[in-house]
């Protein structure tokens, strides 16, 4: 019995140290593929951290709450620049448009749930990823009160077809055109009471060891050129980035494109979890002339990823 709690403070030191390692892999901010998939599971591993930590207080296992305090330090540093992402300082009397975007996965079926997901969102633009066959079928019911619509080709996922779709209440004065890079994406320039706005609407493949380990660095290098191409001004990235906005693909979207990442509390991926214990895997960028206004979870689709809700305005020059 004298041994029993000695042991337990080794146990629980050596899972905060384990832990831990996950904070300080995503705060070197290397490339190389273990440290950017350690990176992405910072936020979930950062509860676990803290309720282990709580746990061992209300045991009084104090060698262990005091590692286990220094570990929650070290998550909560790494997971802060996806958590609290800058806004931008707002123009004052402008105009807010609202961006819904989401995955909303190839083989789901349930339209009630994704249309009332779209109406509940009541959003001036919608990005849709992984469309499948069904609301594809469905889209004028999906998308009503949204008549400026831009569908893209299809492309195979596994046994079905998906393709990604950016719908509009105002309207769309350029459709982008699709190119055989590698990457899944829709883009459009939308006319916009802030003026006009190109709208990517962006799927990213899976991150190593899911998939191959260039796939997301030269999915964003395509993205990049087809940006370059459009000679966008204000510009809004959304989409399912299989990526948190702090790990090796964020940056290198912050750094080739100039976009800025919006907050990713609570998470959006999987809907299995509440949104605070999820992964934000499905981001919204935009460029520094926006500012945001708010970031909000959706309502449910039957997908696997909640979807998005932002609201932007014009921000300070």
């Amino acid at each position: 019995m004298s041994l029993l709690k000695p042991a337990a403070n080794a146990a629980a030191c050596l899972v905060l140290i384990g832990l831990s390692v996950v904070g300080v892999a995503a705060l070197s901010g290397g490339d190389h593929r273990w440290i950017d998939i350690l990176a992405q599971f910072t936020g979930p591993v950062l509860l676990a951290a803290a309720g282990l930590t709580l746990g061992c207080a209300l045991l009084r296992l104090w060698p262990a709450v005091g590692v286990g305090g220094l570990a929650v330090l070290i998550l909560f540093a790494a997971v802060w620049p996806q958590w609290m992402t800058p806004t931008g300082p707002r123009q004052p009397d402008q105009p807010v448009i609202r961006l819904y975007s989401a995955n909303l996965w190839a083989l789901n079926t349930d339209i009630e749930a994704m249309a009332a997901s779209i109406k509940a969102a009541d959003a001036d633009i919608v990005v849709l990823v992984e469309v499948g066959d069904a609301p594809i079928a469905q889209l004028d019911r999906l998308l009503a009160g949204y008549p400026h619509r831009r569908v893209n080709g299809s492309m195979k996922l596994g046994q079905s077809l998906s393709r990604s779709v950016i719908a509009s209440r105002f309207p769309i004065t350029k459709k982008l055109p699709w190119r055989r890079d590698g990457l899944a994406a829709i883009g459009a320039v939308v006319s916009t009471p802030l003026g006009p706005i190109t709208v990517f609407g962006v799927h990213l493949t899976r991150p190593w060891p899911y998939e191959y380990q260039w796939g997301q660095i030269t999915q964003v290098m395509a993205l990049t050129e087809r940006r370059k191409a459009a000679e966008p001004g204000t510009t809004i990235v959304a989409g399912d980035f299989n990526s948190v906005s702090s790990a090796r693909i964020g940056r290198q979207i912050k750094k080739d494109l100039s976009l800025v990442p919006a907050p990713g509390f609570p998470g959006t991926w999987p809907t299995r979890l509440p949104a605070v214990l999820g992964i934000t895997i499905d981001q919204v960028y935009r460029s520094p002339d926006l500012a945001l206004v708010s970031r909000r979870i959706g309502r449910p689709t039957g997908s696997d990823h909640y979807p998005v809700v932002t609201e932007f305005t014009r921000a300070k020059p």
